[in-house]
């Protein structure tokens, strides 16, 4: 029998998907929201420090950082195009406040959009999350 047979006939229990998310945004464990979920700003936990649930599984890769593109370039770019039309700026000046509130702006996004990431995984059952709690 392989390991799929195994975990079909088991009951799964349902992780609601929304609280998860939740938790990873705020960067905490999906299961107990306690544990931190992060450590050195973008890497993972192996365990959670709470409640002993596994994350070294995840399978987050590429994934925070392209909505971390996605999110920062559909705020950024209509507040670049309003600025500009409504008060025209030196262009230096345009390009040393938009450069910082973009980097400020991933910096702040990214590590909580790898947690929110994970915690998907986790509610959804993906990447070795499957097991029954």
């Amino acid at each position: 029998m392989t390991d799929q047979a195994i975990e079909a006939t088991q009951p799964v229990s349902d992780r609601p998907t929304w609280p998860a998310l939740a938790r990873g945004f705020r960067r905490k464990c999906p299961r107990c929201g306690k544990g931190p979920l992060l450590f050195n700003f973008l890497k993972v936990h192996d365990t959670c420090g709470e409640c002993g649930q596994e994350f070294f599984h995840h399978r987050a890769d590429d994934g925070p950082a392209y909505l971390t593109i996605l999110l920062v370039g559909h705020l950024m770019a209509p507040a670049l195009h309003v600025a500009f039309v409504q008060w025209r700026p030196e262009p230096l000046t345009l390009f040393l406040i938009f450069a910082v509130g973009c980097l400020a702006l991933s910096l702040y996004l990214l590590p909580r959009l790898k947690g929110a990431v994970v915690a998907y995984q986790w509610a959804r059952r993906m990447h070795g999350f499957g097991r029954a709690d």
